[in-house]
């Protein structure tokens, strides 16, 4: 194949006109590629053929590019009307199956190819157009109107790839063969693959903001890891070696899978790989564009299901504990073997970038150090769900392109394919997938006494939860102070030695309260009666960090993340606090013994207020302080009537819930400040918020 002109855009150097015709070039020769691809399918039919059940027709993703290169320029400004509104709704959304991908055939009335070769014509028109007279400026970064314009290209990578996919998937007589370059020959018995020491190390993820590459929001940030030494497969795992585990009846045995794995394979009564062809006893293996005998030295094709049982049966055949590498695994054999990134090549280095096959090739071809095909021929599954570094941010022009695959469905994969160009061919890549799905994928295995470190850094995207996380760690809005802040203020100011007292904080929420608290140096107990809120303050302590999404407007949404270090909190800081779930109305005696008690928009949730009251004479310290607040916004959903402190009339006159408050505590507390309204505003969406005043009594226990 002939030698791809382009590898990727460096960012960095060059001058303006120079880059200006480097990204012209990139972008054609992309998108010749792409239309090369799709001459392969033999009818016009074979385009309005879902090959994956979980994918749309072929047809919709012919016509994606395009709008997601509209979509994109229109969001950033550079044009301000659509080429053509109703193919751009038709083609805008549909590459995962999230909730909010529409699958209905009914719902579709897909335009003819021509129509939509038209339609990506003049985009492509448009794009040119923009190329050659956007104002450009060295650096390129993601506030640089050429930003989009490389989003569309990496993102037209993407779809080359996950659309030869599909159309590997087609019926063999919807395709043409020798359409899309030219594959590997090659094929020989297979090498007997064998493990490969690796010493241990400190690996660093993520790279800087200024990185000379495009990259994907998930691939920025920073993160640090101690890998352990291990050994390593010399050699992707074959077709030969997956052999043994079909027929050792590996897809007939549960113990080798994970639950996950085995309610997929008994969904598609799997037998074999997908590519996989057995006819006569015999197995073929079906490539992009023909069928041909099996390769049995190339690399297997498989899910990550599939991936993870054959180690789990590798490990039971020979007592060592086989597994998938995670990501910091596979960048350290990366970096220890010295493999060059995409823009440092004169030539792919492995059978990547199409410059060598439109297929894979033996996995003893391409060497790197003591190990072969560390990057290209198949993509390699790892043990790793995909999640955002310490720092992630979206970008605001691709807000999903990350984001829905936090959720620990979606694993990673690197190293990329021989179809893999671009940002998806660079050292930084992070592409993941759910761990059913099949790409040009297959895996290296390890061994390994460590447990993989897997952190769920997923989204809070329950509605409850992610406004507790905004309001108790949002920015301070319609010019009032962070509540939670405030209260911490105040209940500093009272204690003679922060450092040697201990503080009961009811009703953490999210734990923000706690957390400021935490700052000098006091032991705090920090209680809710929810373990959704309780789990999120559990994760901020332990990981430093966490993500929560909240509206926007109408079906818009933000995407946050919030440090422990921007509340200028340290890690042994935060080990000073001591998250549990409980009940306030029903609380152990165990509690006793603090120096201070805060309970915070508590009192008006309680089944029995009254009762939460009694009992704080028992769990405080002499010359202890209790910090109350509430509105009194009293509902008999939460408690009877009844059990109200106030809010009513008795013998025709109102009770109010501080005189009730003053009357029960009265006998073991002394009222220290008049008590007095503080505001707490929360954010419901960008432009609505509920703003209450709750009111604070201090206490202090008498001696």
């Amino acid at each position: 194949m002939k030698t791809r002109s382009l590898n990727i855009i460096n960012l960095h150097q060059g001058n303006t006109e120079q880059k200006r015709q480097e990204i012209l070039s990139y972008y054609n020769q992309q998108l010749a590629l792409e239309e090369q691809l799709y001459s392969a399918l033999a009818t016009e039919n074979a385009f309005y053929q879902r090959a994956d059940p979980l994918r749309h027709p072929i047809i919709f993703y012919y016509g994606h590019t395009a709008v997601f290169f509209m979509n994109k320029l229109i969001l950033a400004g550079l044009v301000d009307a659509r080429t053509n509104p109703e193919l751009e709704s038709i083609f805008a959304i549909g590459v995962d199956e999230m909730s909010w991908d529409d699958l209905n055939e009914q719902h579709y009335n897909w335009p003819g190819v021509a129509e939509t070769s038209a339609y990506r014509n003049k985009v492509a028109d448009l794009v040119r157009h923009l190329i050659k007279t956007l104002p450009l400026k060295l650096p390129i970064n993601w506030e640089s109107p050429f930003w989009p314009i490389l989003m569309g290209i990496e993102h037209l990578n993407i779809h080359i790839e996950t659309s030869s996919v599909l159309i590997r998937q087609l019926p063999i007589e919807m395709v043409k063969a020798n359409t899309f370059g030219k594959r590997c020959t090659q094929t020989n018995l297979a090498p007997k693959n064998e493990l490969v020491q690796v010493e241990g190390g400190l690996v660093k993820l993520g790279k800087e903001k200024d990185h000379r590459l495009y990259g994907w929001d998930c691939e920025y940030g920073e993160a640090s890891e101690e890998v352990k030494a291990f050994q390593a497969a010399k050699y992707l795992t074959s077709n030969q070696e997956f052999l043994g585990f079909v027929e050792a009846k590996g897809y007939k045995t549960k113990k080798y899978w994970t639950e996950e794995g085995w309610n997929w394979c008994n969904y598609k009564k799997a037998e074999h790989p997908l590519f996989w062809i057995k006819e006569n006893q015999k197995y073929k293996l079906r490539l992009l564009d023909e069928i041909i005998a099996m390769p049995w030295d190339w690399p297997v094709e498989i899910n990550q299901l599939e991936a993870k049982a054959f180690c789990n049966w590798k490990a039971e055949q020979t007592g060592e504990p086989y597994r998938l590498p995670t990501e910091a695994e596979w960048l350290h054999l990366y970096e220890i073997n010295q493999v060059p990134d995409v823009d440092e090549w004169k030539q792919a280095p492995g059978n990547i970038n199409m410059e060598h096959y439109s297929s894979s090739c033996p996995v003893n071809q391409y060497q790197f150090g003591d190990f072969y095909d560390l990057i290209g021929n198949v993509w390699q599954w790892t043990e790793t769900p995909i999640n955002g570094y310490n720092g992630f941010k979206v970008h605001p022009l691709y807000d999903d392109f990350s984001t829905p695959t936090f959720d620990q469905k979606h694993n990673l994969f690197k190293g990329g394919s021989w179809i893999s160009m671009g940002n998806e061919a660079s050292k930084h890549a992070r592409y993941a997938f759910r761990r059913h799905f099949y790409q040009h994928a297959g895996f290296r295995y390890i061994i390994s006494e460590e447990n993989p470190k897997i952190e769920d850094n997923s989204y809070e995207t329950d509605t409850e939860v992610a406004l507790s996380c905004e309001n108790n760690y949002g920015k301070n809005v319609l010019g009032t102070n962070n509540f939670y802040e405030e209260i911490s203020h105040i209940a500093l100011e009272l204690l003679h030695s922060p450092k040697n007292s201990k503080i009961l904080d009811i009703n953490c929420e999210t734990g923000r309260l706690a957390f400021e608290l935490a700052k000098s140096g006091a032991k705090i107990t920090a209680l809710d009666a929810s373990a959704r809120f309780i789990k999120v303050a559990f994760r901020m302590q332990e990981q430093g960090s966490i993500k929560y999404i909240v509206k926007n407007e109408g079906d818009l949404v933000y995407f946050r993340e919030k440090q422990l270090k921007d509340l200028n909190v340290n890690s042994e800081m935060a080990q000073n606090i001591q998250f549990m779930q409980v009940d306030a109305s029903n609380t152990k005696t165990i509690f006793t013994g603090y120096d201070m008690i805060i309970a915070t928009s508590l009192l008006h949730e309680l089944y029995d207020p009254g009762k939460f009251l009694n009992a704080m004479s028992q769990r405080i310290n002499k010359d202890g302080i209790l910090i109350l607040s509430s509105t009194y916004n009293w509902d008999i959903k939460n408690t009877k009537k009844e059990n109200w402190l106030g809010g009513f009339k008795k013998d025709g006159e109102p009770v109010y819930s501080f005189e009730h408050i003053k009357e029960v505590l009265s006998a073991d507390f002394e009222l220290i400040k008049k008590p007095f309204d503080l505001a707490k505003v929360s954010r419901l969406s960008s432009r609505e918020f509920a703003f209450n005043q709750e009111e604070v009594s201090i206490w202090k226990k008498k001696s």
